[in-house]
């Protein structure tokens, strides 16, 4: 177990943001510029350890505005550690609970997040545990719009790995056994058929739960049955009804690439982001002259 102050590779640990059954999420700073702030991911239960050596093999090399930037990297330190960029801000998770984003700014938040899957995918690697608390959004979406590049980011790709049969666990995530007696890994709300069968998966698993996420963000619920959005919130439009159909269909019927599913938003207008407003600009006029009535000579009012 760590605590705050303690040193972990070039970092001073300062305050727990995260914690699950096999790990931890520590904020922390650099040991000498301590302006520079990351996040520190750490095993607390050595099971957990292949998964951080998993993630950390994940994300080497996904330099994306929205996919958090792996930094330094010790699955072989006293303390293993895998450090990322710190994304002062939030989860999706507490944004849908409170209903806080209208439907342009939920797909503004789609879109961000498909355009880092698209990056993930394009290398071979599957998220396979999209969930809203993998999506981070920056406090700057607050001021500056949540289409403003690079407010939401992807996180955790613990699970990530080049498309293949699902093994593993992972911290902040459920697992069950399929018929097989094979450990499934992910969360299950989340899990595309053939991920929860324990079968092969590609790109389109995650967008499967990309259309999960979509689902709650434009009604704060999780899908059950054939209900679309618009039949909990009348305001959607048809278009994204159509879009949720094409990513919660089969794995036959679904959106082949995350590309496609970021075409199919395209009709719905994302708030431009926010300019800063320039300061008031004060004009003072020039004194009015009127014309003395005795000495006939202008003179101010």
């Amino acid at each position: 177990m760590v605590s705050a102050n303690q040193r972990v590779g070039e970092y001073v640990l300062d305050e727990k943001i995260a914690a699950g059954t096999f790990g931890e999420v520590w904020r922390a700073h650099h040991h000498v510029w301590t302006d520079q702030l990351v996040a520190v991911k750490i095993p607390t239960d050595p099971q957990y350890l292949r998964n951080l050596q998993r993630e950390g093999s994940a994300i080497h090399g996904l330099v994306h505005p929205n996919i958090v930037r792996a930094i330094s990297f010790d699955p072989y330190a006293q303390t293993p550690y895998l450090t990322t960029e710190y994304i002062p801000g939030t989860s999706l998770r507490p944004l849908i609970q409170k209903r806080s984003l209208n439907i342009s700014d939920s797909v503004a938040v789609m879109r961000q997040v498909l355009a880092g899957l698209a990056h993930a995918h394009a290398r071979g690697i599957v998220h396979r545990d999209i969930k809203p608390e993998n999506i981070l959004v920056h406090e700057r979406a607050f001021t500056d719009g949540f289409a403003s590049a690079g407010v939401v980011k992807v996180t955790d790709f613990g699970l990530g790995k080049a498309a293949t049969n699902s093994i593993g666990s992972i911290a902040y995530s459920a697992s069950l056994n399929d018929a097989a007696g094979r450990e499934i890994a992910g969360s299950l709300d989340y899990m595309a058929p053939e991920q929860r069968a324990g079968g092969a998966i590609d790109a389109r698993t995650d967008l499967y739960a990309c259309g999960v996420v979509l689902y709650e963000l434009l009604t704060g619920e999780k899908p059950a049955g054939t209900e679309v959005p618009s039949d909990l919130n009348r305001s959607v439009p048809k278009v994204l009804d159509d879009a949720f159909r094409r990513s919660y269909a089969r794995l036959d019927k679904r959106f082949a690439s995350a590309d496609q599913f970021t075409s199919a938003l395209a009709t719905i207008s994302s708030p431009p982001p926010k300019a800063a407003q320039p300061a008031a600009r004060v004009v003072r006029q020039a004194p009015r002259k009127i014309s003395c009535p005795q000495y006939h000579q202008p003179v101010d009012q």
